[in-house]
């Protein structure tokens, strides 16, 4: 006797297979295991970097959001296109990348910021001679994201802490050599003493000159950075490009060895072509 067994038993069996994969994901995270060390590990560093960008939101939310994308794409590419797969990829180091391009960005506009808050901060010594109540006048009229950064220095100051350990803490979690230079010079100042207000102008008029000097540099190497991304994308357009023409196109280096041979060559010398690329224009002034 043959026994068949129609659609709905098919169906029965996906529903137990999901959810058992279900269940062993949260036995996985519940105890304690390799895979939830890492799990707190990561969701720990992606606070950190919210509450350094003062951005809301949580680490948990973000990696769910990143599990529903990676099975979204497998899904994609067993279904569509194994193409569809690199959005795996792309949920994997997504967030990562977009925090850490936020960092950078923030850490930029914090460094062109900087000359005038040396200003600011020394107009304000002359009539208040305490730096703390100075910051607190100053913090009124700085521009985002230099007074959030300033704001959160006079908070951890109205707790207990010093101005010395704020300015040290600010500079730790920057992680800027011009940011260092110019809250070195405020901490020399505020521990040595003297005319501090002439210190932080002298700062902020050598602060303000490199940031020309900066704003120069990058105006010279705005066509190359230009030519940087199309060296990085162009490669991948292409081949996407001949895949809709022809899905056969790139089958033999897909099925030989003396294909795979040639796209992890390719694929080397294209990382290498990268990354003396971006060498070059990483410009020290």
């Amino acid at each position: 006797m043959i026994f068949r067994f129609g659609p709905g038993f098919a169906y029965a069996g996906n529903v137990l297979a999901a959810l058992g994969l279900g269940l062993s994901l949260y036995a996985a995270l519940t105890f304690d295991t390799p895979l939830t060390r890492y799990y707190r590990k990561y969701t720990a560093y992606l606070e950190r970097s919210l509450h350094a960008l003062f951005l809301r939101g949580s680490g948990a939310r973000i990696v769910l959001g990143q599990t529903a994308c990676a099975l979204l794409g497998v899904l994609a590419g067993i279904a569509i296109d194994p193409l569809c797969y690199g959005f795996v990829l792309l949920s994997a180091f997504g967030p990562y990348l977009q925090l850490s391009r936020k960092r950078a960005q923030h850490v930029r506009q914090l460094e062109g910021q900087m000359d005038a808050l040396m200003v600011a901060f020394a107009n304000a010594l002359k009539t208040v001679p305490s730096p703390a109540a100075a910051l607190s006048q100053v913090v009124l009229v700085l521009p985002d994201p230099m007074r959030l950064e300033i704001d959160r220095l006079l908070r951890e100051m109205r707790v207990g802490g010093t101005l010395e350990q704020g300015l040290l803490n600010m500079s730790a979690r920057l992680k800027s050599a011009d940011l260092d230079s110019a809250l070195s010079a405020v901490l020399i100042g505020v521990q040595v003493g003297g005319n501090l207000a002439s210190v932080l102008e002298s700062t902020g008029a050598t602060l303000r000159e490199m940031n020309r000097l900066e704003g120069v540099v990058r105006t010279k190497t705005s066509e190359g950075r230009a030519q940087l991304w199309v060296l990085g994308i162009f490669p991948f357009a292409i081949c996407l490009a001949l895949k809709l023409v022809d899905p056969d196109y790139f089958t033999p280096l897909e099925t030989t060895t003396i294909g795979g041979i040639v796209t992890t060559v390719a694929v080397l010398l294209w990382l290498a072509s990268l990354a003396m690329a971006r060498k070059i224009m990483q410009v020290d002034i």
